[in-house]
């Protein structure tokens, strides 16, 4: 090859090469290019939506929750608590297919309306909710859906671990997790101060005492064909509330599907002619003043006549009764005959000072106003003395039950024992401490009256409400229901109260059955001392245990002095 040649070879390489060069740069810049654009558009898409997210949709956000505090019982059960949940939304602009996504989605979330998530689905907003607080197995189906469209916001759940127990005092929350009954709604702002979410409240219930009280009255319920029950368990010295049971009670969780009803706190909100439960405090008021004495006796022969109205008694025994024998027999007549001898502004001076003619103090907002006559004439301080033409809520007479055995003082029921304990100490409640009580008897006639509720367990009409070994005293009542504006004699509200150990009371126990009917074991009775009676009995015999109450033999010597004034003779 001559030298021109190699030269002209040379050069057609070079050029050769350098064409590649170029060919190469160019492929290298278009790859750049291209990845270049990818990358913007991702971005694009990452911000924009946001960016570009109208008004509505942040404010169809609401701000993550920053947690609401725990709630447990006087043990450090856990009552409430929150739970992180996801809720499901969705930009309906990024959804293809509406329908078939709508369809999709029903078939993993069957709480849902195909029709309804379509609407939504074709909505021109660009944020809808689908559906609130999913379960992890929920969402994790709708995750594997792979709907383009959908997404999830992180929320909290409120949980209530035992379900309906304690239902009415615990209460229940909106889908906001906002408070709307109960200590949820009561303590609200408490719960949810982010200064005090770690706290916990702890409420005066037991547990334990809660599932067997809300048991005894279920099964009564059931056994007597009752429409509702109510009870209470109050320790007598500091007010403290360990059960509380209305029946029928609802889910928590789904409290907005549960019926009006079944959300009436009966114990509180609801208010009730209580009948003879009421004549303990006809007795208290009439010993502390010395209106009576215990060997005082009064006509119960036949029926008392007033204006058009006669009193008669259920247990008649056609003859006088002594002061003990009026309350152990539960006589109308002659609990009709003391009032009326003690006086109408005696009566109601002293259930005044007792909490029953203004509503209940409790830390709920579902609290009952009293019922009580427009005028209080002749005849009505004669009714009310054994529960007729009064009307007052469970816990108000709990409570005053509670003053009447306890020494003589009256002390605000509460249901909270504290609110928090942190490593700096105790969280105040309100920035107060213990309620004080108000002195409504004397320590002596606080103790007769001991006496002589032990004395209706022994010898009278609460014989069923004993409970061996821890020495009950108490006071039956069944009262009729008026309807229609009349009194209807088979529609009873059946009750009885129960002080243990009575000599030295801890624990009171009131059990209220709404139209309870009698029974074959019953003789076709559903009155107090037959239907109500038994709860308060079991209701002991299983808590008392629990409560540290051991049982013992009774010394019934003070008793005793009490039934020598009662007649020789018994019918």
């Amino acid at each position: 090859m001559t030298f021109e040649q190699r030269i002209l070879l040379q050069g057609r390489r070079k050029t050769a090469m350098e064409l590649a060069r170029h060919r190469l740069m160019v492929a290298v810049f278009l790859f750049i290019g291209a990845f270049s654009v990818m990358a913007l558009r991702t971005v694009e898409l990452g911000l924009v939506e946001k960016l570009a997210e109208p008004a509505e949709r942040s404010a169809a956000l609401p701000a993550l929750a920053a947690g609401r505090a725990d709630i447990v019982d006087r043990n450090g059960v856990l009552l409430a608590t929150t739970l992180d949940t996801a809720s499901l939304y969705a930009d309906p602009a990024l959804v293809m297919d509406a329908e078939d996504a709508a369809r999709r989605l029903v078939g993993v979330l069957p709480g849902l309306s195909v029709a309804e998530v379509v609407a939504k689905l074709t909505s021109s907003r660009r944020f809808v909710w689908l559906k609130r607080k999913l379960t992890p197995a929920q969402q994790w189906r709708v995750n594997a859906l792979g709907i383009p469209g959908l997404a999830f916001k992180p929320e909290e759940q409120r949980v209530y671990p035992h379900g309906r127990l304690a239902a009415h005092v615990l209460g229940y929350v909106d889908v906001d997790g906002q408070g709307l009954g109960g200590v949820e709604h009561f303590f609200n702002d408490r719960l949810t101060d982010p200064a005090h979410v770690g706290d916990r409240l702890a409420l005066s219930l037991d547990a334990r005492v809660q599932h067997a009280l809300a048991d005894e009255l279920r099964t009564t319920m059931r056994a007597h064909s009752a429409a509702a029950a109510a009870g209470v368990v109050m320790d007598v010295a500091s007010g403290e509330v360990l059960a509380m049971v209305s029946l029928p009670d609802f889910d928590p969780h789904q409290a907005g599907a549960a019926t009006s009803e079944a959300r009436f706190n009966r114990v509180t909100k609801g208010v009730y002619e209580l009948g003879s439960t009421f004549k303990t405090f006809t007795m208290a008021s009439a010993l502390e003043i010395g209106a009576v004495r215990l060997g005082d006796s009064f006509d119960a022969t036949e029926p008392l006549r007033i204006s058009r109205f006669t009193i008669r008694d259920d247990h008649a025994r056609n003859r006088h009764l002594t002061v003990p024998e009026i309350f152990a027999y539960s006589s109308n007549i002659g609990s009709a005959r003391i009032a009326h001898q003690m006086g109408a502004d005696i009566q109601q001076a002293f259930l005044g000072r007792l909490g029953l003619l203004r509503p209940a103090t409790i830390e709920l907002t579902e609290v009952g106003r009293p019922i009580t006559p427009d005028r209080w004439r002749d005849v009505s301080t004669m009714t009310i003395s054994y529960g007729h033409g009064i009307a007052v809520s469970p816990l108000q007479l709990a409570n005053a039950i509670a003053a009447t055995v306890n020494g003589g003082v009256l002390i605000p029921a509460t249901l909270v024992k504290e609110f928090g304990v942190r490593e700096s100490g105790v969280t105040d409640l309100q920035g107060q401490g213990p309620a004080a009580g108000q002195r409504v008897l004397s320590p002596a006639t606080s103790r007769t009256m001991r006496q002589l509720m032990r004395l209706v367990v022994t010898h009278g009409t609460g014989g069923n409400g004993d409970a061996p070994g821890y020495r009950v005293g108490g006071k039956t009542g069944t009262a009729e229901k008026a309807v229609a504006g009349r009194y209807h004699r088979k529609a009873l509200m059946s009750s009885f109260v129960g002080v243990f150990p009575i000599e030295a009371p801890r624990y009171l126990v009131l059990a209220v059955i709404d139209e309870p009917r009698g029974t074959k074991q019953t003789f076709g009775f559903a009155g107090g001392g037959w239907v109500a009676a038994p709860v308060v009995r079991n209701t002991i015999l299983r808590a008392a245990p629990l409560l540290g109450v051991t049982p013992a033999v009774a010394d019934e010597r003070m008793t005793q002095r009490v039934a020598l004034h009662m007649a020789a003779e018994d019918d």
